[in-house]
C-alpha cells in the first residue's frame, strides 16, 4: 500500500498516511484516461460556431454570365465557396458535442489518475486543511510553505467557501470536495493537494 507524508498548513511533516491500493495504487489505464479527458473538453465545447452556406449569403441570385461561348467554367452563382465573399463549403452550424462514457470507464479513468499522482509524488496530504478566512494571500503564503508552484487541485473532505474564494484569484490553483471530483482536473493539475480528512471519502466514494 502507498504511504505518504502528512503536512500541516505551515508545511511541517506531522505524521503518515496509508493509501488504499484500490483507489491509489492500481495500475494506469491510458485508454480510460485519454477517453475521459476526451470526453470532458467535448462536453464543455459550446458548439456556437456557426458559418454562411452559399444558400445563405445574401446576393448571387442572378447567373453571373452566359453557359456557353465565353470560353470560361460555367458559373451558376458568385456565392459559390470558390468566390470571395462566397459562401462556406460545408459550413459548421450549432451543434451539442456531448456524449456520455460508461460509468465503469469513467471509474477507471479517476482511479487511474489518482494513481498517478501518488506514483509521481504529486499527491500532498494536508491535515486539517482549514483557512480562517477569505484571504488570498494567506493561501498563497500556505502554497509557498509547501513549495507548490504551478497547476494545483486542492480538496476538501466537504465544500469550504474560505478555501475556494481564498485559492480561486490564484493561476492554476482549483479548490473543490471530494465526491466531486473527475479526471481532467486531476489530470491538469500539477500537484494533487488534499485534505487528511477527505481521503476516506475518497476512498469510499471511488473504490
Amino acid at each position: 500500500m502507498p504511504k505518504v507524508k502528512v503536512h500541516d498548513m505551515k508545511g511541517k511533516v506531522v505524521g503518515e498516511v496509508t493509501l488504499s491500493d484500490d483507489v491509489f495504487g492500481v495500475n494506469p489505464n491510458t485508454v480510460a484516461l485519454h477517453a475521459a479527458v476526451k470526453n470532458h473538453l467535448a462536453n464543455k465545447r459550446q458548439g456556437t460556431q456557426s458559418a454562411l452556406t452559399r444558400a445563405e449569403v445574401k446576393g448571387g441570385g442572378r447567373k453571373p454570365y452566359r453557359q456557353k461561348g465565353t470560353g470560361r467554367a460555367r458559373q451558376g452563382s458568385i456565392r459559390n465557396p470558390h468566390y470571395k465573399g462566397g459562401g462556406v463549403a460545408f459550413a459548421p452550424k450549432p451543434r451539442d458535442y456531448r456524449y456520455s462514457l460508461n460509468k465503469k470507464l469513467k471509474r477507471i479513468a479517476l482511479k487511474s489518475a489518482l494513481s498517478l499522482k501518488a506514483a509521481n509524488n504529486a499527491l500532498i496530504v494536508i491535515d486539517n486543511l482549514k483557512m480562517k478566512e477569505k484571504k488570498t494571500k494567506d493561501f498563497a503564503q500556505f502554497m509557498s510553505n509547501l513549495g507548490i508552484e504551478g497547476k494545483a487541485l486542492i480538496v476538501t473532505e466537504t465544500p469550504d467557501e474560505n478555501v475556494v474564494f481564498s485559492a480561486r484569484n490564484i493561476p492554476g490553483v482549483k479548490a473543490t470536495y471530494a465526491t466531486l471530483l473527475n479526471t481532467y482536473d486531476i489530470m491538469n493539475a500539477a500537484t494533487f493537494v488534499v485534505d487528511k480528512a477527505a481521503l476516506p471519502k475518497i476512498e469510499e466514494v471511488y473504490a
